[in-house]
């Protein structure tokens, strides 16, 4: 598995606007004033890369109207690539989240009907020169529904015949899916075809509808993945590979909120092994840059550039 540091990343999957109610830790049922920021799994992991010195192009569907044009401006302002960006009628709507600044009991309430993103069909596929990219980073809510899953599974085709990296966070919600059966099937094959897989233990036990979950990811990295990453919140993430499992531990911060650190890691994790570091000091990176961002308000803006990430490693240590 090579990247070719000269491209950008395609990140496919949602966008939308997260609504904070100010200042920090107020609850949302006490709420007088709100601050609004991009959100959504995938834009946020757009500006982790692009906070990190990675750009990327987004892919996804957003409502034509208001609320679709903030996030267009909000993606502009992070130097995240529009272009694949698709309006779509307004009758389809931007996921919307109000999410408390709080670490206990937090209220995070998403808005989420008629989700544009789960639009991406087919043809925005085939609008994308796969050779400008160096790898295909996929959301897993993507998969969530037709017309986006086939779309995703058309994308990774298309990557695959080029010999392009693929990476997922499962990045499991249970809103939109048919039923555990289907989803247990879509997981498993779309890990299939995967280089590198990252995921908690609640995802990985839900691919396979039981609490084995860490069984599952062994067994899949005798297939195609050359990279499973099994994430166990304050326990820290095994790390597997075709030759060896590692256990790494957390930096340990003073959090306001539990939001946001899945999307830091991602960016942090995938930037450092674009820019060749190891796998070992890419785990560390994408686990510091998640221990950041639970430190402030917001994901997107949340999200530290390199000199944050490199004085904040300098100055604390993992621990087991």
């Amino acid at each position: 598995m090579e990247f070719d540091k000269s491209k950008k990343i395609l990140v496919i999957g949602r966008a939308g606007m997260d609504i904070y109610p100010e200042p920090p830790g107020t609850k949302i049922s006490e709420v007088k004033n709100f601050s609004t920021h991009l959100g959504g799994s995938a834009a946020n992991t757009c500006v982790a890369l692009s906070q990190l010195g990675v750009q990327s192009d987004l892919l996804t569907c957003v409502s034509e109207d208001a609320i679709g044009e903030y996030i267009f401006e909000k993606l502009m302002e992070f130097n995240v690539g529009s272009n694949l960006c698709r309006r779509v009628d307004n009758k389809f709507q931007t996921q919307i989240a109000v999410v408390e600044t709080i670490l206990k009991n937090n209220q995070s309430i998403l808005y989420r009907n008629n989700s544009c993103d789960l639009q991406l069909n087919k043809n925005d596929i085939d609008n994308i020169n796969f050779q400008d990219y160096s790898a295909v980073f996929i959301s897993g809510t993507a998969l969530s529904s037709n017309p986006s899953r086939d779309a995703v599974f058309y994308a990774t085709q298309k990557a695959s015949s080029l010999s392009i990296p693929l990476i997922i966070d499962m990045d499991y919600r249970p809103y939109n899916w048919e039923s555990d059966e289907i989803k247990s099937n879509i997981y498993k094959k779309i890990m299939n075809e995967m280089d590198i897989i990252i995921g908690n233990d609640l995802e990985f036990n839900i691919a396979d509808n039981s609490t084995e979950g860490f069984q599952l990811a062994k067994s899949f990295i005798n297939e195609k993945p050359s990279i499973i990453i099994y994430k166990m919140g304050e326990k820290g993430s095994t790390v597997i590979t075709k030759e060896k499992e590692q256990n790494f531990g957390i930096f340990k911060v003073e959090a306001i909120k539990p939001t946001g650190a899945g999307d830091a890691f991602n960016g942090g994790f995938i930037s450092s092994i674009l820019q060749g570091y190891s796998l070992e000091d890419s785990i560390k990176r994408g686990s510091a840059n998640a221990a950041i961002v639970v430190t402030k308000v917001g994901c997107s803006s949340a999200m530290p550039n390199t000199d944050e990430l490199e004085n904040f490693i300098n100055q604390q240590t993992m621990e087991i």
